[in-house]
């Protein structure tokens, strides 16, 4: 009776060992470290020591230097062993990754596009913000994890559920968001430089479209009116009578061509003339469409006494017309050298 007593009491007190191990697992080792079962809420307790209090805040700005120096593991010591891993209830946590095994995480990391991705938790882009990369290849803003982790009183991925993981603060999704924005001012400074290259060249170069090149000319036409404009005397009286002074220097040099270009006739080049002028047999003027008077031709009856007051013109082109005719031909005509009335050629005249 004695040792049945004695075999039950030692029975119950291994049950109570062991539901007060397995009590202190799931207080320390389940749920997050700053949460009390005696808060229904499950709120986080402040540190209760002043001191303690401004340790961690004197290690703020320690923290963000070491985050904008490089990668840092954010457990530095792993969590006390409880009561039943101490027992061997329950197994133990596994060690601390090694340098090799944190760089296989990252590679499976950046395999999957966790750092490209939005952060699963807020919905939204990394940026420059800080971010940190769980044992379990996952990636989510750091203010973001701490706060699902006080929020839910556990220690536990939100993606895969892995529980006792460690995190790694990294810069992956910072260096992918600055990329990004070199490549887009580079996109828009080469965009900027084709622009101006482009207009340069619309400058310089006429389009082949019949529209844009009307375009072009018009507005090569509008620059050089403008500029003559800009750069034009004054004076509008002196402008013009420079105007008229080319214009009269203009024409002497044309006529000045003209008179070396034809030569006036020797006594021989008449007589060739007057031979062609029978050989044609026209001895009307077409001026005034009537007769003329040649030396060679026979007179008439009556026509004599009229003849002799209305002499005639040989023209260097072979043309016969009456003095007075051709005079008044000359003097309605505009042009300074008149030429034939026929074959509209520059002439020298003999009176025959």
């Amino acid at each position: 009776m004695a040792m049945r007593k004695g075999l039950t009491s030692k029975a119950s007190n291994k049950l109570v060992i062991t539901s007060a191990a397995f009590q202190d697992h799931i207080t320390h080792g389940l749920l997050h470290p700053h949460v009390s079962l005696s808060d229904p809420l499950l709120r986080r307790k402040p540190p209760r020591n002043p001191a303690a209090r401004g340790r961690v805040e004197k290690r703020g700005p320690r923290r963000r230097d070491r985050q904008e120096e490089g990668e840092y593991v954010l457990d530095s010591s792993p969590p006390p062993l409880t009561l039943a891993q101490k027992l061997g209830l329950v197994a133990s946590p596994a060690g601390k990754l090694t340098e090799d095994e944190w760089t296989r995480v990252k590679a499976r990391s950046v395999q999957q596009g966790e750092s490209a991705q939005p952060c699963a938790i807020c919905r939204e882009e990394f940026l420059l913000q800080p971010q940190v990369l769980l044992s379990c290849s996952h990636v989510f803003h750091r203010a973001c994890l701490q706060a699902f982790e006080r929020f839910s009183g556990r220690k536990c991925c939100p993606m895969c559920r892995k529980q006792q993981y460690e995190t790694r603060v990294i810069h992956d999704a910072a260096q992918l968001f600055r990329h990004q924005c070199a490549t887009r001012i580079q996109a828009c400074w080469r965009g900027y430089a084709a622009r101006k290259r482009y207009r340069t060249l619309r400058k310089s170069i006429c389009p082949k479209d019949k529209r844009l090149r009307r375009k072009f000319f018009e507005a090569k036409l509008q620059e050089l009116n403008d500029s003559f404009v800009r750069y034009c005397h004054t004076d509008t009286e002196a402008f013009l009578s420079d105007i008229n002074r080319s214009l009269s220097s203009s024409r002497r040099v044309f006529q000045q061509l003209e008179r070396k270009h034809i030569s006036e006739p020797q006594e021989n080049d008449w007589d060739r003339i007057e031979s062609q002028v029978i050989q044609r047999g026209v001895w009307d003027c077409a001026i005034c469409l009537t007769a003329l008077c040649f030396p060679s031709l026979p007179t008439e009856a009556g026509t004599s006494s009229l003849r002799q007051y209305r002499r005639t013109v040989l023209l260097s082109c072979s043309h016969l017309f009456h003095q007075l005719c051709l005079e008044a031909f000359e003097a309605f005509t505009v042009e300074s050298r008149p030429s034939c009335p026929l074959c509209r050629s520059a002439y020298h005249k003999k009176l025959i």
